[in-house]
Order: C-alpha cells, then structure tokens, then sequence
C-alpha cells in the first residue's frame, strides 16, 4: 500500500514538472514571435529619402516654364479663349503695369510679397469692410440694449427731448389780433382801392402796407406768434424779415437792422427781431420808419384791421 502511494506521488511530480516545461516551451515561442512581428513594422516605418529625391528631379525636368506656355498658346486667337486680352490677373507672375509710359514685369519675388502684404495689412478704406464693422457694431449695440437698462434710460431721455423741441402749431384766425410793432404814427396808410401820394416819390401809387414813423435803433417786437420764413435785402425796404403766422396769413417787417432772428425760427409775440435801421432812399423824404405788411394767402390785408 505504501509503495502505491509512492508511485503515485512520483506520477505527479513528472506531470507538474512536464507541464512546466510545456508552459515555458510556449511562452518562449510566443515572445519570440511578437519580436519579429515589431521588427518587420519598424522595417516599413523607414523613409526612403533618396527615393523622394529622385522623384522631385523628375517633377522638376517635366515641370513647363512660363515662357514655353507662351510658346505654346502663341498661335492660339484670342477669338478662340473666353478672354479678355486688356485683362490679366492681379498678382500674377506676367502682370504688365505702365507707369509714366514704360511698362514694368514684376517679377516673382515682388508679386510674392504684394501678395503676402496684402493679405497681412487688410484694406482701409473697404466699404465692404467699413459696412460689415458698422452692422457688427450696431448688433452688439443692439444685443447689450436688450439686457442694459442704461441704454433703455439714455433712449428714453432722447425720446424726450425729442418731443420737447417740437414747435407749438401756428394757427392765426381771422378773429385774432394783432400788436404794434413799435410805437408812432402812420405816415403811409394802407391803399389797395385806390392810389396814394408817395413824398419821396413824388407820385401816387397803391400802399399794400403801412410806414410807421419810428427812432432810428428802436427795437421792433413780433406783432403775433410766428414762424420765420425769409430774412432778406430788399431795395426799397431795406433789410426785411418775413413771418408766418399759420392759415395762410404772413407778416413782413421792413427797414430793420442788427437782425435777431433767422430762418426757421419761432418767435413769440412781443419778443425782439431787430431793430430800426435808416430808411432807404425811396423813403428819404418820409424819415425814419418801419414797414409792415399782413398778407392772407399772398393777398395784402389792412393792418389796421388787426392791430389792438
């Protein structure tokens, strides 16, 4: 019995020890077939430079010159070519410009650069350039308004003053009235039915306004609310401003100087416009005056109707 079991522990030992080597046997094996395998990928990593040379050589000995292509297309009509033969490309190597007469090749290293500046220095004045960099302003402007309740406060207070410029709307009735410009007496009266006597002219003639004596550097006040319309030189008036009342009715204020007023404005009634200049010489004999008109759609109207 104790020789069996000796047999047996003998049989275990050859298996255990078989089994080891076998182990080792194909460990070995597989190391070293994985070792040839990375060789033979390393061999195919290798760059053959001697090959690239050569074939840069060839490229180089089949490359065409600028000047065989021109041999080449010399018999070739323009008819032939969707060309323009006034039109060759910018920057190109066969760019003909004139200068003072005399025309000019660029060569290759000239076009080269032009070509590197103009792409590193972009264009001033490009309205393209200019228009695209406005409407990306005014976007970002626009984007930070919607979320920037300073921008919503800084429109408002234009939309403000805006509306507090706005001029009050002229509306001269019939009914309404007018005051005096300066205060003297009525040397010419107003005369559109019949003729009346001019001193200095020396002859009768139809008056569609009417002359106020006045002191030479008085001050003329707007007999109504207006708007002014026309600040002019008029021979036989002198220097004259013109002013709508509204409805079609205007004044004309004349003989005046160191005018206050312009264009455009609005003057209330009572405020200063000028004041009185010497009178011109179609009114020498009369003196010192102020000319003053009212007019309802071009047509003279009395003054005196109006005045209070």
């Amino acid at each position: 019995m104790a020789r069996r079991n000796r047999n047996n522990i003998g049989k275990e030992r050859i298996i255990m020890l078989a089994s080891a080597v076998f182990v080792l046997a194909a460990l070995t094996v597989t190391g070293l077939y994985v070792r040839k395998n990375n060789r033979a990928e390393q061999d195919n990593y290798v760059v053959d430079f001697g090959a690239l040379e050569q074939s840069s050589a060839e490229l180089a000995e089949n490359m065409v010159s600028g000047e065989e292509l021109d041999t080449l297309f010399a018999d070739v009509g323009t008819d032939d070519l969707d060309y323009d033969p006034s039109f060759q490309e910018a920057n190109s190597l066969h760019v003909e410009n004139t200068e003072n007469g005399q025309k000019k090749e660029k060569t290759s290293g000239s076009a080269a650069a032009e070509k590197k500046q103009s792409k590193e220095e972009p264009k001033k004045d490009d309205p393209v350039e200019k228009s695209s960099a406005k409407k990306k302003e005014s976007a970002a402007v626009e984007e930070e308004g919607m979320f920037d309740e300073t921008v919503d406060t800084v429109m408002s207070d234009e939309v403000e003053a805006v509306s507090t410029t706005v001029q009050p709307e002229l509306d001269f009735n019939e009914e309404d009235g007018l005051v005096w410009p300066i205060v003297g007496d009525v040397l010419i009266n107003y005369s559109m039915d019949k003729t009346i006597y001019f001193p200095t002219l020396d002859q009768y003639k139809y008056n569609p306004a009417i002359v106020i004596a006045a002191t030479q550097g008085e001050q003329i006040c707007a007999a109504a609310d207006g708007r002014v319309t026309s600040v002019s030189y008029d021979p036989g008036t002198g220097n004259t401003v013109v002013m709508e009342l509204g409805n079609g009715y205007e004044l004309t204020y004349g003989q005046l100087e160191n005018i206050t007023v312009s264009e455009g404005s609005y003057v209330n009634v009572g405020d200063g416009i000028g004041n009185v200049a010497n009178p011109t010489k179609y009114y020498s004999t009369e003196g010192t005056n102020v000319y003053f008109k009212l007019t309802k759609d071009g047509e003279p109207v009395n003054p005196l109707s109006k005045l209070q």
